[in-house]
């Protein structure tokens, strides 16, 4: 494990405000086996994240004596800076691009310029498949493996005012430093027990571009409902889509429009004019009017009157029926989970577990290396075939015979 860096002192950290300077840092980097990365940004007032700080460090071997390679803060925000230098690294093969947590990152990025980070190695993954639990943070981790204190004084800030304090500063760069020893550590473990293609099955939906694309069509489909009457669900996603396309080219957040509560309340309702609209509870005063209003009145027609009526999903799979199943495959996982040391959500969810007692098959529990771990007894468990029992204090899976 490399040694963690000295915290750096404010005249020491350097900032990229140019694209000449950015394209000089990249040029080192892709001579590198890896580069560790993190961004800072707001969402509170936009629907899109807005991109506010980029960090990067280098690994230590890229100076000599090994303390600590070089790490920069680099600035968007700054006047006629490009990050294409930045995006021609993320397409660089030769140096691993290291995250913690990647998803929101990577977002960005897709969405800003369509470019993923590729290789890519998630260290919150990393360390849930090498058995930290699930959905380990980083200061975590910074503590278990570079075992140094981290400052999280500056989590809840704002990114986007310059310029930045010394502890904005420190802050940011404590969350790329320290990523090197976690990389290293969780790399180095996973090259040992083989696991490194469980964390690449994972890193491919990261990749995958689909996991980033909102459609309003499909917006409906996130509200929580308690009606499955066919007419309320199609209110329901005419609303839904119009203000996901509404907020999407405006760029403001969902509950800018109106919030979830809301669409509720309208699609139970069912306001046919202004007036009604002036009653709604929930509402917020500049969605009464003007064009708010107008798509909320359309949206609401257009699900009256619709045609095509989405099905309502199916009953929760497994329950009630097929309750005990379920709870002797939660029984499985626990017992599988801690066998294999990886953190259980990882492997499956309680839905999956549901839906695998309910008769389905398509499930991401029952494929790859998680068929391996846990898929494969749990298709045998639900058919009779093993059976659990408690041993010394563990539950052991045992053959049912014939």
């Amino acid at each position: 494990m490399s040694a963690s860096p000295k915290t750096a002192r404010r005249e020491d950290i350097r900032t990229i405000t140019t694209t000449a300077e950015l394209a000089e840092f990249c040029e080192v980097a892709k001579s590198q086996p890896y580069v560790t990365l993190d961004t800072e940004f707001l969402r509170e007032r936009t629907y899109y994240s807005k991109l506010c700080l980029i960090q990067a460090a280098l690994p230590p071997s890229t100076v000599k004596g090994g303390e600590g390679g070089p790490a920069v803060l680099i600035d968007p925000l700054a006047e006629g800076l490009s990050l294409e230098p930045l995006y021609d690294l993320f397409r660089h093969k030769a140096t691993v691009k290291v995250f913690h947590a990647a998803r929101q990152d990577l977002e960005i990025f897709f969405h800003d310029a369509g470019v993923f980070p590729d290789p890519l190695f998630d260290t919150q993954i990393a360390a849930m498949v090498c058995g930290f639990g699930e959905q380990v943070g980083y200061e975590t981790l910074v503590k278990k493996i570079a075992r140094q204190p981290l400052d999280k004084s500056s989590r809840f800030t704002d990114w986007s005012i310059r310029p930045l304090s010394d502890a904005q500063a420190q802050y940011a760069l404590a969350d790329v430093t320290h990523l090197r020893a976690i990389y290293e550590f969780l790399s180095e473990q996973l090259n040992k027990t083989g696991r490194a293609p469980w964390l690449q099955e994972e890193v491919a939906v990261l990749l995958d571009p689909e996991t980033y694309i909102t459609r309003p069509d499909e917006a409906w489909q996130r509200i929580r409902t308690r009606s499955g009457s066919p007419r309320f669900l199609a209110v329901v996603r005419e609303l839904a889509r119009f203000r996901e396309t509404f907020a999407q080219e405006r760029d403001i957040p969902r509950a800018r429009v109106f919030k979830d509560d809301a669409l509720i309340e309208l699609a139970s309702t069912k306001p046919m004019s202004e007036a009604d609209l002036g009653k709604s509870r929930l509402l917020l005063r500049d969605a009464r009017r003007g064009e708010i209003a107008n798509g909320i009145l359309v949206a609401v027609k257009a699900g009256v009157e619709a045609k095509d009526l989405p099905k309502p999903a199916p009953d929760e799979p497994g329950r009630p029926g097929n309750a005990a199943l379920s709870d002797l495959l939660r029984v499985l996982l626990k017992a599988k989970s801690d066998e294999a040391g990886v953190a259980p959500r990882l492997i499956a969810s309680a839905a999956e577990l549901d839906a695998i007692a309910s008769g389905l098959r398509d499930i991401p529990a029952l494929h790859g290396w998680r068929a391996e771990v846990f898929g494969k007894d749990a298709l045998r468990l639900a058919a009779g075939e093993i059976a659990l029992s408690a041993q010394n204090g563990a539950v052991k899976v045992v053959p049912v015979p014939a």
